[in-house]
């Protein structure tokens, strides 16, 4: 879709997941207008100790990952939204021109295609593009085109490799795309799918990546759009602060249980 880069494309990541979480990080830091539907507990709450999840070499409490997750798209510049989406809906232009229940405004791209995500309390969202990584629901697109696939009780979308659907502008991410029930690869496609609404967006964008001063600069080169250098006193501001952040996080090693899984008979 083409974009101004005064306006960029609004997305709505609906799941609050690993998947959902990464996709709306690289969208977020994109400087897409981004924003995360969620209710109710990812289902990785209910994992005991996480111990695949690279970067953990003791594991990793699931419910602390999500955490830390969270505010790291929050800092990012992501909004979240409690709410459960019940419908995706494409909208044209003239219509897109109205202001939304939710204040939400705002102008489509060039070809004019646009959705609105409607949710189970009345509110509207609008969004130039949406990614879907709620599994286990799916319902909410039951009323596009996307070619959904139905396993026995599952049901996935079907996607390309980068996690486009048929329909332009939707996207799955995670286990709703087909995904191993793995935390890290729910969260690597999810990242992926981020980086590709960046790419088709045509936001100005190389790569999400910070360089020491000099990277790109010394080299006679501009620095790219998404890219950044910082010196030597910045990179140790920025390691100071990473460190202090993980020690807050991990200093009150007292977290809640995980959750059992529903079809549990809690009064055995």
């Amino acid at each position: 879709m083409a974009s101004d880069p005064a306006d960029p494309p609004r997305t709505v990541v609906v799941g609050g997941g690993v998947a959902g979480l990464s996709a709306a990080l690289f969208t977020a830091r994109a400087g897409l207008p981004t924003r995360v539907v969620s209710a109710g507990e990812p289902i990785l709450a209910r994992n005991a100790h996480l111990e695949n999840y690279p970067g953990f070499p003791a594991g990793i409490n699931a419910r602390l990952l999500l955490e830390m997750t969270r505010d790291q798209v929050e800092a990012a510049g992501a909004a979240f939204v409690d709410g459960t989406a019940v419908d995706v809906t494409p909208v044209d232009d003239d219509s897109e021109d109205e202001m939304r229940p939710d204040g939400d405004g705002g102008s489509n791209g060039d070809d004019g295609t646009a959705f609105t995500v409607s949710l189970e309390d009345g509110r509207e969202l609008s969004a130039d593009s949406v990614v879907a990584a709620s599994w286990s629901d799916a319902a909410y697109l039951d009323d596009l085109d996307l070619g959904l696939i139905d396993r026995g009780s599952k049901r996935y979308v079907d996607v390309d490799e980068f996690g486009r659907s048929a329909v332009d502008g939707i996207y799955a991410a995670g286990r709703l795309a087909g995904t191993y029930h793995q935390a890290i690869v729910a969260a690597g496609h999810g990242a992926t799918v981020g980086r590709t609404v960046v790419e088709d967006s045509d936001v100005p964008f190389y790569n999400d990546w910070v360089a020491p001063e000099g990277y790109f600069t010394g080299r006679g080169r501009e620095v790219p759009p998404g890219c950044e250098e910082i010196d030597e006193a910045e990179w140790q501001r920025r390691a100071e602060r990473s460190a202090e952040t993980m020690r807050e996080y991990f200093e009150d090693p007292a977290v809640e249980p995980p959750t059992m899984h529903p079809s549990v008979d809690h009064d055995e």
